[in-house]
């Protein structure tokens, strides 16, 4: 059986240094997606909606690796890889300190091999196994392409990734780079540890901004 290793093959977009931010040109990648929008007075750990479109998310994302181990034909195994969100606003500034009116892309990176036809199976298993779900049919899979883009690690909660985004964009300043966030493009977050385990002063969280060369 062949075997993957995605995180190893992609550590430089999925393991940056923290100690540093740098330019990255990011390839186009596929992705199982789902969009959204926090309600009103919630947040993404007390959101229903965003509850509800993370089990479709991973039942997607492993009814997706079993299907590949499993084939008869060319099985392969790779690991489920990290959550991914793209955070944006449709009225307003982005503000990465005022989270309230917030829409959501939540997805995961798929291997080249999962096609449209894997995942129109994948779909129907989850439908006969849980069910005719809402959050189903929100589901999709897309190619993604980020291009151009100025990315670190942030280590510790949430609540202070506002100061890393800062580093981030006196870094853009000082090399040349526009901040796309705003202006088309999305503030990237790839959640490299669990909230609900992981000591919040150790959370690992690729932070990642779309540029342009000036």
């Amino acid at each position: 059986m062949e075997k993957l290793d995605l995180k190893h093959d992609l550590k430089y977009l999925y393991a940056p240094s923290a100690k540093k931010i740098e330019v990255v040109d990011v390839p186009a990648m596929t992705f199982v997606m789902i969009d959204g929008a926090i309600e009103p007075d919630q947040t993404p750990g007390t959101s229903p909606l965003f509850a509800e479109n993370m089990q479709a998310l991973y039942g997607a994302s492993y009814t997706l690796k079993f299907a590949a181990k499993l084939r008869k034909q060319d099985p392969v195994d790779y690991p489920v890889m990290a959550l991914e969100g793209l955070w944006w606003v449709e009225d307003g500034t982005f503000d990465i300190r005022k989270p309230g009116n917030w829409k959501y892309t939540v997805m995961v990176m798929q291997p080249d091999l999962v096609s449209p036809e894997m995942f129109a199976q994948a779909l129907a298993q989850l439908r006969k196994k849980r069910g005719d779900q809402p959050a189903f049919g929100r589901l999709r899979l897309e190619r993604f392409c980020e291009g151009l883009s100025v990315q670190t690690m942030h280590i510790g909660p949430y609540a202070s990734e506002p100061a890393t985004v800062d580093r981030m964009q006196t870094f853009m300043h000082e090399n040349g780079c526009q901040d796309l966030v705003g202006l088309g493009g999305k503030h990237h977050e790839i959640y490299m540890g669990d909230p609900r385990r992981a000591d919040p002063a150790k959370l690992k969280t690729v932070l990642r901004h779309p540029v342009k060369r000036m």
